[in-house]
């Protein structure tokens, strides 16, 4: 069957899929979640193959991270599909609802977008997290991962398929591209007829490519450049435990801080103590003029303040005032999680207010941006952009709306 036979497939599944019931949808995903489980051993013979030939063709650190499949990301996995099953069916929510002085009576309803294609690479858990997000929210799936994860990939997608197939749906509900051609993903970036939505998840350059060549509305999952800005006004303590988790808790990861802003009232306290911190587990400090006047560290380029590292390096830069912190971040960011660590509340208010990105937190750690961790079972991705859906993207963010209106013979 060519490719555009199998997505004639997808499409005529997914107007099927549309109309499922809840409890339906949910009875499909108890039973991906129980032959997940039962098909651990079969998981983990197949990553191997992946991590042995990442071995092999010298993937960094990062990527290897990515890939691996153990029984604790493989129960994440499962965790995840449990957590969006007990969410409730964004499908069929009226938003909102009303009577024209006419008697016209007019609804907003949630609806299905109808086929969504991933495009994604290295993590083979984003195949079981896409897939059981469409399922909820009644989308068919486009699934192509990257070569370096083909065995995860092939093995998961099998496992999804026969699920629902086993479940009275047709195989092609949730399609599992497995060969690894480049050709193919040119080719679901003009299949406008039948793809609805493409959502790349991977590095800058596929983000580029499929943003150059897509005839299809796209969601990026873009860079993670964050930052955590250490204020005056911060609690040491909380600022220490924050900065270094950020950038350390797992370096290879987009929502890991790359780059450190610290008020210079306590920079010459802070940063001390953070370099011990970073040092005993590796961590390459860079710093501009300043930081390298209290702390002996390399200097810092102007392309640090740019660069997503994915790995224990950390740029550091000390700020004369939380303005200046900001203008950093609104000019290198890239618009994914930034951070603030103060007590002070008209300072955190005026962080959250003018920092623009899809997360912003006080306080807190900025490796909190995840769908799991924002209670929405896993996400399709992490928009950066700012159409149709910002951040995490769960099930409700892979719906759309249409109006239903209620008439009488009206007639204008």
């Amino acid at each position: 069957m060519s490719f555009l036979e199998q997505l004639k497939k997808v499409k005529e599944a997914s107007l099927k899929l549309m109309h499922l019931k809840t409890e339906t949808k949910n009875d499909i995903l108890k039973q991906l979640a129980d032959n997940l489980d039962k098909n651990r051993c079969k998981i983990k013979e197949e990553n191997a193959k992946d991590l042995a030939n990442g071995e092999k063709v010298g993937l960094n650190k990062a990527l290897m991270d990515r890939l691996l499949l153990n029984d604790n990301r493989i129960d994440s996995m499962i965790q995840g599909v449990l957590d969006i099953l007990s969410q409730d069916d964004p499908v069929g929510v009226v938003e909102k609802g009303y009577k024209r002085p006419n008697g016209l009576k007019i609804y907003k309803v949630r609806v299905p977008i109808g086929v969504i294609g991933i495009i994604f690479e290295s993590r083979p858990n984003v195949t079981v997290d896409a897939a059981a997000l469409c399922l909820k929210s009644g989308n068919a799936a486009v699934l192509r991962g990257g070569k370096e994860a083909f065995n995860s990939n092939r093995i998961l997608g099998n496992i999804i398929q026969d699920t629902i197939v086993n479940c009275g749906l047709m195989r092609e509900t949730v399609l599992v591209i497995e060969d690894s051609e480049r050709k193919l993903i040119y080719d679901m970036l003009k299949a406008k007829n039948y793809i609805d939505l493409i959502v790349p998840r991977g590095g800058e350059g596929l983000i580029q490519f499929v943003t150059e060549n897509s005839l299809i509305p796209i969601v990026k999952h873009d860079k993670g450049l964050c930052h955590v800005y250490i204020d005056k006004d911060a609690d040491i303590d909380k600022a220490v435990k924050i900065a270094f988790n950020a950038k350390v808790q797992r370096p290879g990861v987009c929502n890991a801080m790359e780059t450190l802003l610290v008020h210079k009232d306590v920079a010459e306290e802070i940063l001390p103590i953070l370099k011990d911190e970073y040092e005993k587990v590796g961590v390459e400090l860079r710093g501009c003029w300043r930081t390298m006047k209290i702390i002996d560290i390399i200097p810092a380029t102007e392309d640090d303040w740019e660069t997503e590292y994915l790995d224990l390096i950390l740029s550091i830069k000390i700020v004369g005032s939380i303005d200046e912190a900001i203008d950093h971040i609104n000019r290198y960011g890239s618009s994914h999680s930034e951070a603030i660590v103060t007590e002070n509340y008209s300072i955190a208010q005026k962080f959250l207010d003018e920092v623009d990105a899809a997360a912003v937190y006080v306080n807190a750690s900025t490796r909190f941006t995840d769908g799991a961790e924002f209670g929405l079972g896993a996400e399709i991705g992490i928009s950066t952009q700012k159409l149709h859906c910002r951040g995490p993207m769960g099930a409700y963010d892979l719906t759309t709306t249409k109006y239903v209106i209620y008439g009488n013979g009206h007639i204008r």
